[in-house]
């Protein structure tokens, strides 16, 4: 039986403008539908398991989601940034107050802008850019990270030091995810061991450089007064609070 309630929802927009997905994602359109949070959502918020796992926002973008065929895993990070802080616009409104040396700021998030994806380096639809490392012969090929491999970065970063004790492998372990070849080999084993025994300090700062460039997303910076009386660009923080205002985080 049809409902004789209603919940309002919007269109939000994808800084990739979908463009970095197959034509058969829902996610292609280069814009989801999002509905405005509801008491059900606030609950999610203080549920205790999904906060102690890290996963209380991801719990709660699921929800708001309407299109439940969009599979959560496969959208970019840039663009869940964006659908991040339209969630929090749609739910609490435009004004976000944090603090800042100090200082109670407050940040017109409608005012953030999109950085959109350069549609002259896509082809084909595909999520995979070439790179020519500037300091050797090599070439790689490299994708933008999609919320599941940051997962599986995570997962992997965590298996990790549990077996190596005092170790920090983010970045490697970052950098074996992203490139998809060298020279043309596919091949997982010799993606890790380039990364592990003949990726220069120099050409993996390069890519990083050129991927942060590529990627879409949104600008999360924003303009505050500090205790010198100045101004500063800072980043915008996310907590439970910026989700959740009279949580008190």
């Amino acid at each position: 039986m049809e409902s004789k309630f209603s919940l309002p929802t919007e269109m939000v927009e994808l800084p990739s403008k979908g463009l970095l997905y197959p034509e058969d994602s829902p996610l292609s359109s280069g814009m989801i539908e999002m509905k405005y949070m509801t008491a059900k959502e606030e609950d999610l918020l203080t549920n205790q398991n999904y906060i102690r796992s890290g996963t209380v926002i991801d719990k709660l973008m699921k929800s708001l989601i309407v299109d439940k065929t969009i599979n959560y895993k496969d959208i970019l990070i840039g663009d869940k940034n964006a659908l991040m802080f339209a969630a929090r616009v749609l739910s609490y409104g435009k004004d976000y107050e944090f603090m800042y040396d100090g200082i109670e700021q407050t940040v017109d998030l409608s005012t953030l802008e999109l950085k959109y994806i350069d549609e002259d380096k896509v082809t084909g639809r595909a999520n995979e850019f070439t790179f020519k490392l500037p300091s050797t012969d090599n070439t790689v090929t490299y994708k933008l990270l999609t919320h599941g491999d940051e997962f599986n970065i995570e997962s992997e970063i965590a298996g990790l030091k549990k077996i190596h004790k005092g170790t920090s492998p983010e970045s490697t372990t970052r950098l074996k995810r992203m490139i998809t070849s060298v020279n043309g080999s596919r091949e997982v084993k010799d993606i890790r061991e380039f990364v592990d025994n003949y990726l220069l300090a120099r050409d993996a700062r390069a890519l990083r450089a050129e991927y942060q460039e590529i990627q879409p997303d949104i600008i999360m910076k924003a303009e505050v007064r500090n205790q010198a009386g100045g101004e500063e660009d800072v980043d915008i923080p996310i907590n439970l609070n910026f989700f959740w205002p009279d949580s008190g985080i």
